[in-house]
């Protein structure tokens, strides 16, 4: 028979403890996302792929907020988060301290995600944007690569905390393999 896990199962570590963990060389840049409860989706979503670092960019609202907290679960404690105020600066900034930006935006020239594959040792930022205009064009227009996620239906994109999630896994998926 099956049984679920308890949370003491469930249980790793605590937020200083994870804090010190060595994590992959993948951080989030949240470019002008305006919905609390998202930014906090994206922070839990990066602590269970051991991201380096969640960078909220513009008008990206940071914590402490109760709006965030209440999908974050504690995730914005144990996830090194920084505000910037310009998204596009810092992946100007970023990349050139060698971090590749890719960007998750329907473009020209995009690449299916699925067929995504960072190189060995590869920095990686990853660029998720604002609700209804996505990644800013200026971001767009830097990146490295682009990456889109294929869809099948009616709808032409994703919550960007959904799209944020699978990406993340993806990305963190391809590096792990990679080490």
């Amino acid at each position: 028979m099956r049984r679920k896990k308890n949370i003491v199962e469930l249980t790793r570590y605590g937020a200083e403890e994870y804090l010190g963990k060595e994590k992959l060389g993948l951080r989030l840049l949240v470019d002008n996302v305006r919905s609390l409860q998202n930014v906090g989706s994206l922070f839990r979503t990066s602590d269970a792929f051991m991201v380096e670092e969640v960078i909220l960019g513009g008008i990206t609202g940071c914590p402490p907020h109760p709006e965030l907290t209440k999908s974050a679960l504690g995730a914005e404690e144990s996830v090194r988060w920084r505000h910037v105020d310009s998204a596009e600066e810092e992946a100007r900034r970023l990349q050139g301290e060698g971090w590749r930006i890719v960007s998750l935006e329907q473009a020209h020239d995009s690449v299916d995600l699925a067929d995504y594959a960072p190189q060995a040792g590869e920095r990686i930022v990853l660029v998720v944007g604002n609700e209804v205009e996505g990644v800013s064009q200026g971001i767009v227009d830097i990146s490295d690569t682009v990456v889109e996620i294929r869809q099948c239906g009616v709808k032409h994109s994703l919550n960007v905390a959904v799209s944020g999630g699978i990406a993340l896994w993806k990305i963190s998926e391809a590096m792990q393999r990679k080490g």
